[in-house]
């Protein structure tokens, strides 16, 4: 499949991997619809693709669940139709369950699970009719796993999984051409760590060195068209981090016990 012309909506797409899979794509000479709550971030991201892509900004906050319905909206307005939305939106943690207060807990599931159910509630009814579409959720290793500092984290990631294998199987028991491909990055080079919820619900601003030393963004975003233009259901993409995923399903004791180790790394 040809990228070429199609319209791809990403959220969070001023930084990291949603900025990455914005040069991807407007590579491949894709129309781009590129959201996230920072305007000035998404203008710097518009400019950062090559002058013959066609770049529709479109500020939004993935939470707030009553406006998604009219952004959507503007797309189609725009476009008349979408081919892609990645849902890239999400936020991460860094704190004990003990010392996480609850809306902390709150704010977490609102963006990263409830935000993209909102955007694909959204979109979905227009691939349907328009009889073709994919669906793209970034999720994390630790939505296969759960460790310490990430417990929010880990279980709005977890919660996708169920919602979009879901998902996929009503719209192929119904025979309906839309697909639906989960990714699953191991460490990638971002701002995830910076922009992390501590547990009162300041920011982190820290970088782990584990993301430091993290996957290439444009890589992962290279991998990443490779996954969706194959039509994958799910994939992995990472390092030596997402094997945990495989070792988990023959041994889970010995992955609890790793995991245990776990820090603010």
């Amino acid at each position: 499949m040809s990228f070429k012309n199609k319209v791809v909506w990403i959220t969070g797409a001023s930084s990291g991997i949603g900025e990455h899979l914005a040069y991807a794509f407007a590579a491949e000479g894709a129309k781009l619809v590129i959201s996230s709550r920072n305007k000035k971030e998404l203008e710097r991201v518009k400019q950062n693709c090559n002058e013959q892509t066609e770049v529709l900004i479109l500020p939004m906050d993935v939470a707030d669940f009553p406006a998604i319905a009219e952004k959507a909206q503007k797309v189609l307005d725009r476009y008349d139709f979408i081919n892609i939305l990645i849902n890239s939106a999400g936020i991460s943690q860094r704190a004990l369950i003990m010392d996480t207060d609850f809306t902390v807990d709150k704010k977490i599931i609102e963006v990263n699970y409830l935000g993209t159910v909102a955007v694909t509630k959204a979109v979905l009814p227009a691939m349907i009719r328009q009889q073709f579409g994919h669906i793209v959720v970034i999720s994390s290793v630790m939505g296969k796993l759960g460790v310490p500092w990430r417990s929010g984290y880990a279980a709005s990631k977890h919660a996708l999984h169920g919602y979009f294998d879901a998902l996929r199987a009503e719209l192929e028991a119904a025979d309906i051409p839309v697909k639906v491909t989960i990714l699953i990055p191991g460490y990638v080079q971002s701002n995830a760590t910076i922009n992390a919820l501590k547990g009162d619900g300041t920011r982190n601003n820290q970088v782990s060195e584990a993301n430091k030393n993290g996957m290439d963004p444009a890589l992962f975003a290279k991998k990443a068209l490779q996954a969706i233009q194959s039509g994958k259901r799910e994939v992995a993409i990472g390092g030596k981090e997402v094997f945990s995923i495989y070792v988990k399903r023959f041994f889970p004791g010995f992955v609890a016990r790793m995991v245990r180790k776990v820090r603010l790394s």
